[in-house]
């Protein structure tokens, strides 16, 4: 008879390996972590190419919830001076204790660097803010007329709101039909492949919620006037609107590595190649998991005591042995979308956009960049430098990620990698971004799953989380665990509450599906 429970962990990004902390840290649970590639942090990783650190899709260290900025802070604390009292109400128990300033980076690399934020839209060979604001750089670059028919559009809209359907009446009721079709509509079609009336109006909900022409508007002119309050922790700044964020030194895979280590020290095991290939169940309890070493071609089963999936549901539904499985709960399953992901990280001695004067550096100074020009298909730039100084081999180069969202059976999924790259920089030099002479190196990422998309059979998902929520110790967590498009700390925190249900016995789930729904985890407050 075995002494300590154990839970199988699938996957070991955000969420999974929150939820492996957690059980040991409050009821040592012996987690038992299986990862079907050979990197941790899923989506969160950091992949390193010839000394250059990729961080696939932007990852600000920033929440909402106390409870994860002080997690994250206690897992690699706070940068020291010049900027100690940043986010010092979220420093590490041991700095208060002994009254220390963070470290240093340049002296270790266990460290969270505080950055600034910046992220813009590109847009007939201009920039604008992003969001959208009404200052004198956006007036001059769109016009007087342009802007007449914007305002125009947004009054109309305001005076007779659409009932909001689908996604395009999510955005038309918020910025209005001229706004939308300027800003929205192209960049929206690139993510999903889909037109934008097709999407359920779910994913405005929980990704850009708060985020309105009034809210950007009152922001800039807090701002312009000096009238913001003195917030560090931004509670009162929507999430598209903050200013500072926490940024690993050497990415975002750097605070999962770290966790990942803390885990194997207290007991936990983490195996990497590893894919769950059966779940099998009786009614109302999970029993056991096939899992296949893929390097060694091995099939073990595994038994727990607890099962927390970060799985794709898609996939997790299909392993399924031991129980009826209705046909309508497979069906939906089965035909749940996503989209799939590919950056190509090009390292250059220059780009063509350069920063301010003033600024200290000839590199642009965005983190992100919206690319909202309809003729490439690139819908967003990176700026690796501007994320933490540290992820480029050489300072006096620009390491930029280009991001691109496609199908695992479309033509752009399918190039090679020279290919790729070639297509990535001519779309570059279209638009007036990089002289392809300036290329030193590139390199392709490509990962499936990337986006839980919101049409197709979703709008019939509630079945299938009720067939498995009926597994009493079967935990859906994470951002495909829930298919549902959630950000880092949306992951960790359904991970939190599943924890929560372990240690308190709790039975039903509704708290852990309420996570990124509830008001405080909005992109409003």
């Amino acid at each position: 008879m075995k002494d300590r429970q154990t839970a199988v962990i699938i996957g070991a990004g955000p969420a999974g390996l929150t939820a492996a902390y957690e059980l040991q840290r409050q009821v040592g649970i012996k987690p038992i972590i299986f990862e079907g590639s050979g990197e941790i942090g899923g989506i969160s990783k950091t992949v390193e190419f010839k000394g250059n650190r990729i961080d696939i899709g932007g990852h600000r260290f920033f929440s909402k919830s106390d409870w994860v900025m002080r997690w994250w802070a206690n897992i690699l604390p706070i940068q020291g001076s010049p900027v100690s009292n940043t986010f010092a109400q979220y420093q590490g128990s041991e700095q208060k204790r002994t009254g220390e300033e963070g470290p240093d980076p340049d002296e270790t690399d266990l460290v969270l660097l505080v950055r600034s934020r910046l992220s813009r839209i590109y847009y007939g060979g201009k920039f604008y803010n992003y969001p959208v604001t009404l200052d004198a750089q956006t007036i001059r670059n769109l016009g007087f007329m342009r802007l007449a028919k914007m305002g125009l559009s947004y009054g109309a809209i305001k005076l007779k709101p659409r009932r909001e359907e689908n996604l395009e009446d999510f955005y038309i009721n918020r910025f209005g039909r001229e706004l939308y079709d300027t800003f929205f509509r192209d960049y929206t079609e690139k993510v999903w492949g889909v037109p934008v009336r097709d999407i359920a109006a779910n994913w405005g909900v929980q990704r850009v919620k708060g985020l309105s022409i009034r809210g950007a508007v009152m922001h800039a002119i807090k701002t312009q006037l000096g009238l913001k309050r003195d917030d560090i922790g931004q509670k009162g700044v929507e999430t598209s609107l903050i200013e500072y964020f926490l940024y690993p030194k050497l990415g975002p895979g750097q605070m999962w590595e770290q966790v990942t280590n803390l885990v194997q020290q207290s007991g936990g095991e983490v195996w990497m190649n590893h894919v769950v290939t059966k779940v099998h169940a009786e009614p109302g309890r999970i029993l056991a998991v096939d899992v296949l070493d893929t390097e060694a071609g091995v099939t073990s089963r595994v038994e727990a005591d607890h099962f927390f999936s970060t799985m794709s549901i898609k996939d997790l539904i299909a392993a399924f042995e031991g129980v009826e499985i209705p046909d309508e709960v497979c069906a939906i399953a089965e035909g749940l979308p996503y989209r799939d992901f590919i950056t190509i990280g090009i390292l250059a001695t220059e780009l063509r956009i350069r920063g301010q004067v003033g600024q200290g550096s000839d590199i642009v100074q965005d983190n992100w960049i919206y690319i909202q020009e309809p003729q490439v298909k690139v819908g967003r730039l990176q700026i690796f430098n501007n994320w933490s100084p540290y992820m480029v081999a050489d300072e006096t180069s620009t390491w930029v990620g280009m991001e691109y969202f496609c199908d695992e059976d479309d033509a752009m999924w399918s190039k090679s990698d020279e290919e790729m790259s070639s297509f990535g920089i001519a779309e570059l030099a279209e638009i007036g971004i990089l002289d392809p002479d300036k290329v030193l190196d590139a390199t392709v990422i490509r990962v499936r799953k990337t986006y839980p998309a919101y049409f197709g059979t979703y709008v019939h998902f509630d079945k299938v989380r009720e067939f498995a929520d009926s597994f009493e110790n079967l935990f859906l967590i994470g951002r495909n665990g829930q298919h549902r498009y959630n950000n880092q700390d949306h992951s960790m925190l359904t991970a939190k509450e599943a924890v929560t249900n372990v240690v308190t016995g709790r039975r039903d789930k509704e708290n852990i599906w309420n996570i990124n729904l509830e008001q405080e985890y909005h992109e409003e407050k």
